[in-house]
């Protein structure tokens, strides 16, 4: 069994992409556990979007609506991983609330455990399968919405975010692929197709 399966393995949404990579998969996982997206005027721009009603919500009634907090890949929980093959981490909240609605989430037992009602839970993997000279990387995003008001809530959310999201993925797999290519060289590397 993978660790999405393990972790999440009923969802009615999922998204998957793809790329080749001319890198090891260990040593491919290893870039993306330690990946921080660099500055990106898409990624940027599609977050100021995403993240604006909760600021619009501060701005009117800060005194009732906190100050929004950026989102970023610090908020996911580090669920496990199978050494070179896979990744896996995951978040807990409504997603569709101008604030996320996260949940806080301390490791991988806390979240098989934590199963709030009108609350969605999210898993993103990362799968690395060696394929001849490169290996396959494969991203796959999965939600579960457990009960009918969180499915009734997300899928308007999910209908809007996935091209985005699937375009942010393509371009984090792009950054990931030249981060590894050029960090390869020499016997680390796999050899060049």
């Amino acid at each position: 069994m993978s660790l999405i399966d393990e972790f999440l393995p009923q969802h009615q949404f999922s998204a998957r992409h793809q790329t080749t990579v001319r890198c090891r998969p260990g040593e491919l996982l290893d870039i993306i556990q330690n990946f921080r997206p660099t500055r990106d005027r898409v990624g940027d721009t599609a977050m100021l979007v995403r993240q604006w009603p909760a600021k619009v919500m501060h701005w009117l009634a800060p005194a009732r609506t906190a100050r929004p907090t950026p989102f970023t890949p610090a908020n996911f929980t580090p669920l496990g991983r199978d050494g070179d093959r896979e990744i896996v981490g995951g978040l807990i909240g409504k997603f569709w609330r101008p604030d996320f609605g996260l949940a806080v989430v301390n490791g991988p037992a806390e979240f098989l455990a934590c199963n709030p009602p009108q609350t969605a839970k999210l898993v993103i993997g990362f799968l690395a399968e060696e394929i001849g000279e490169v290996t396959r990387l494969t991203t796959e995003t999965r939600v579960y919405c457990p009960d009918r008001y969180s499915l009734i809530m997300f899928t308007p959310y999910w209908l809007i975010i996935r091209p985005v999201s699937g375009l942010l993925r393509r371009r984090a797999l792009a950054t990931i692929r030249r981060l590894a290519e050029r960090r390869g060289s020499g016997t680390d590397a796999l050899r060049t197709i």
